[in-house]
């Protein structure tokens, strides 16, 4: 394993290590005891089947959230709206579970590949106005969020659609991802199939970039686009392509909400916070499928496990917001880290 590879897994470790840090130090300044916060914090993650089901419902969105912002970003492109791509494919997964009577496999794979859609179609708007008018995505997809926010809530209270509630109607059996079998393993939890959709999301995307020659010319194209210009690539087409693909990617994280967590959409005043976690999950997975993966898990455990230490631990749940923001924050500063690991190895010899 090369010195670069080695960093890429060590960099995140460390970040993980120092955001634990400032979150003691955070604790012991409040008045908490740091040793309960903890014990609390991973009984919640891991402690019991239930928790452990829970904490993979929770980081099954998050895995395609981190997927489709680490997709663009190995093309050279910001995908700053996998939030706005999550709630169009949430909503087109369920109308697909609820409107249509298909037997119960295909309607599944339908309602998930109709999210897909509905999100690149979401994805390719920012990517169109990139390769053709060169307009900033990160921009564009920022707009975009707050476009599908207040579209997918109309659309959720029309009556011509959905009968004019807050909620959609429930989707049918047939569309759903949960699972009797995995809630009798891990005591009622929530946990549904879609985890292992999202684990077959992370090998395509990997094999995508990494074992063809579509992947190939998307992230030459990200790397430096005049020089795949004069190799003969299509640009414009290839960022196209790039966003489409990316949007699908979280489109499909939002049928996992849809199908698998609730069974119907409620008509959000805010962002789910999914998309934005996908950032930081990708950033702490250094953008590679299988370290997404490793990155979803820790997030989603800790979001699942803010409420078990406050009712267990008395510390707020608000800490573990701190605790992600610094992760985030080292991670961000990898540099910094690296440069320092190398100067203690380089002291070391």
């Amino acid at each position: 394993m090369n010195k670069d590879k080695v960093f890429a897994i060590i960099v995140p470790l460390v970040s993980i290590i120092l955001g634990l840090v400032v979150g003691t130090i955070v604790m012991v300044l409040g008045g908490y005891d740091p040793v309960v916060g903890y014990q609390a914090l991973l009984e919640g993650m891991i402690g019991s089947p239930s928790a452990i089901g829970e904490t993979i419902r929770a980081m099954t969105p998050l895995i395609l959230a981190g997927l489709s912002v680490a997709f663009a970003f190995r093309t050279g492109l910001f995908n700053i709206g996998v939030e706005g791509q999550l709630l169009v494919g949430w909503l087109a997964a369920v109308s697909v579970g609820i409107l249509l009577d298909l037997p119960p496999l295909l309607h599944v794979v339908v309602a998930v590949l109709a999210a897909g859609i509905a999100g690149g179609i979401w994805g390719f708007v920012a990517g169109f106005l990139k390769g053709r008018f060169k307009v900033n995505e990160v921009i564009v997809t920022i707009m975009m969020n707050y476009i599908a926010l207040f579209l997918t809530a109309e659309l959720v209270r029309s009556k011509a659609l959905y009968g004019g509630d807050e909620k959609t109607h429930t989707i049918k059996e047939s569309a759903s991802l949960s699972s009797e079998f995995l809630a009798s393993l891990t005591d009622n939890s929530r946990m549904h199939w879609g985890i292992a959709i999202a684990i077959i999301m992370a090998i395509v995307v990997h094999v995508l970039l990494q074992k063809t020659t579509l992947g190939y010319e998307l992230k030459a194209v990200g790397f430096n686009q005049h020089a795949a210009k004069y190799a003969g690539m299509n640009v414009k087409k290839n960022v196209f392509l790039s966003m489409t693909i990316a949007g699908f990617v979280a489109g499909i994280g939002g049928a996992m909400e849809g199908l698998g967590t609730f069974g119907d959409m409620t008509a959000l005043a805010a962002f789910t916070g999914i998309g934005f976690d996908g950032i930081a999950v990708a950033l702490l997975g250094a953008n590679n499928p299988f370290g997404i993966l490793f990155a979803a898990f820790l997030f989603g455990g800790l979001k699942n496990a803010g409420p078990a230490m406050n009712f267990t631990a008395d510390v707020p749940s608000e800490l573990v917001n701190i605790i992600i923001g610094c992760i985030v924050f080292f991670v961000a500063s990898g540099y910094f880290i690296r440069y320092f690991l190398q100067r203690m190895t380089k002291g070391a010899k």
